[in-house]
């Protein structure tokens, strides 16, 4: 395939994962020149390709919070270093970490796009920060700033397009879903899991949250449920994870004492298609203040392997939109526990039905492929006229 001559990129993430890496292959395809700068490379399935320069910077640390500011600052200043000097003639993509690294094109000249996936200062809401706040306004008429300068930005799905439309006009954001890990569905049957037998999980209907158990995080709603249910005893619910509240969460259990309810730490990258395989319903919350501005990545794996998902999110949300739209999930508000309660023993006792569900989470995953990677490349140079120079060259 013919690469544009004479046109390179930089994409730029701390962190970087399965769909960074994806975003690297499919440029590499069409530009001359790919660079990508990032403190990890956490591979999952797709490999970088060895024609991709990478530059190294520090890592990411996650908490505790004092060094996770740190951490972003200084990759922040790195970033832009890197942009000014060595790559002040590339053309930039960012990608996610740190949060506020696409602000960098205010003062960068370079032609700079991003894609946005969780919508801030909005995410701020969850800690109970108001609109009101220093930090919010600031972050805000920033937002305004950047976005208007931005050649492209991308976001994955309508509401978070509805969300960004207060920062900027609503025909300037490109839409375009991201994709799952797995790209088939290859789920080991119970039978033949051996995470099924290490946690004694025969014949039971598991629903599973796996994920962050962080102070905004409201795993808490899952403990609620398992309290609920704890008459029947085919149902067991499964938290894996690790977080700050999870020592609270299952002191609770213990107090409670629900033999329905069972803590696993998060799985090795070999072990995790073993355990999400184990599922027979995946738990995805959101808070209902930002649920209109993030969709996390667990819900296309869910889908990729035929499993029907619990979404505890606002009903105004992209969660909710693909439960309408796919038919393979249930939505309900924090304050709908009940209609949840119904759902999970309906589809635990209805086999036809769960069934249904999971052949609908697997069509759904169709949307949500690895070629998607390409057409936000296909998007990023469609209609364009690609002038011989830009602010920067």
């Amino acid at each position: 395939m013919a690469k544009i001559n004479d046109r390179k990129i930089v994409i730029i993430n701390q962190a970087s994962n399965y769909l960074t890496i994806g975003f690297a292959n499919a440029f590499f395809k069409k530009f001359e020149d790919v660079t990508l700068i990032t403190g990890s490379i956490r591979v999952q399935g797709e490999a970088l390709n060895p024609g991709i320069n990478v530059h190294p910077i520090h890592r990411w640390v996650e908490r505790p919070a004092h060094k996770k500011l740190v951490s972003y600052l200084r990759a922040l200043w790195r970033f832009a270093w890197l942009i000014r000097t060595k790559y002040r003639y590339h053309e930039v993509f960012f990608v996610s970490v740190p949060p506020m690294g696409y602000l960098l094109n205010l003062i960068l000249p370079n032609r700079f796009s991003m894609v946005i996936w969780d919508v801030y200062p909005d995410t701020f809401k969850i800690t109970g920060m108001k609109e009101s706040h220093p930090l919010y306004r600031v972050w805000s008429r920033l937002n305004r700033r950047s976005f208007k300068k931005a050649f492209r930005l991308f976001t994955i799905g309508d509401k978070m397009a509805e969300l960004l439309g207060q920062y900027v006009d609503r025909d300037s954001i490109l839409i375009q879903p991201i994709w799952s890990i797995f790209q088939e569905n290859t789920r080991v049957s119970k039978s033949k899991n051996p995470f099924v037998k290490e946690h004694g999980l025969e014949g039971k209907f598991v629903v599973q949250y796996s994920g962050n158990i962080g102070l905004t995080h409201r795993v808490e709603y899952l403990v609620q449920l398992a309290e609920k249910m704890k008459d029947h005893s085919h149902i067991l619910f499964q938290i894996i994870g690790r977080g700050p509240r999870k020592s609270v969460l299952e002191k609770l259990v213990r107090e409670k004492e629900l033999p329905n309810c069972q803590f696993l730490p998060f799985q090795s990258e070999v072990i995790f298609p073993y355990s999400l395989s184990a599922s027979d319903l995946g738990v995805v919350i959101l808070d209902e203040t930002i649920s209109k501005g993030s969709v996390p990545s667990k819900s296309y794996n869910l889908m990729s392997f035929g499993i029907p998902s619990l979404y505890i999110a606002d009903t105004d949300s992209e969660l909710s939109i693909y439960a309408k739209k796919f038919g393979h999930a249930a939505c309900f508000k924090e304050k709908d526990l009940g209609q949840a309660e119904a759902f999970i023993l309906e589809l635990s006792q209805n086999r036809k039905l769960w069934e249904q569900h999971s052949k609908n989470a697997e069509i759904a995953s169709s949307h949500f492929r690895r070629k998607n990677a390409d057409k936000f490349v296909a998007l990023y140079i469609s209609h364009e006229s690609y002038p011989s120079t830009f602010p920067g060259n």
